[in-house]
């Protein structure tokens, strides 16, 4: 059986209660940090004056070539490290330099009232 595709999740929602542990989801982020030996990356995005993290864990997805300050899409499963921090192992990480973060964020945003609309139709058709 294949894992889910994974909803888009914007990095300040991760670490927040709203999304479970063991969740498909995608995101992005600037890379921060990146430590080989431990297969352990960190992505960070600014979002209204607050610093956001993510740890990401690469075991799955290595060796890739690290760019620290690219950015970067990964899709991955969220795991609960420590009773609290919240890591994502990727499955898929992939450097999008160049990518518009504004445009990128606004189609999140329409996919997800796309989303919500077809939701709201089926349930008025099932009815």
């Amino acid at each position: 059986m294949l894992p889910d595709a994974g909803t888009y999740h914007f990095p300040w929602e991760i670490n927040s209660a709203s999304v479970p542990e063991g969740k498909s989801l995608r995101t992005f982020g600037r890379l921060y940090s990146y430590d080989v030996v431990s297969s352990q990356a960190t992505l960070t995005v600014q979002h209204t004056s607050v610093q956001h993290c993510i740890r990401v864990c690469t075991k799955f997805v290595e060796p890739f070539q690290a760019q620290l300050g690219a950015l970067y899409i990964v899709l991955g499963e969220t795991e609960c490290k420590d009773g609290k921090e919240m890591v994502l192992k990727a499955r898929v990480f992939t450097c999008v330099e160049g990518i518009n973060l504004q445009l990128l964020e606004k189609a999140i945003k329409e996919q997800r009232k796309y989303f919500l609309l077809r939701e709201k139709h089926v349930e008025e058709s099932t009815s």
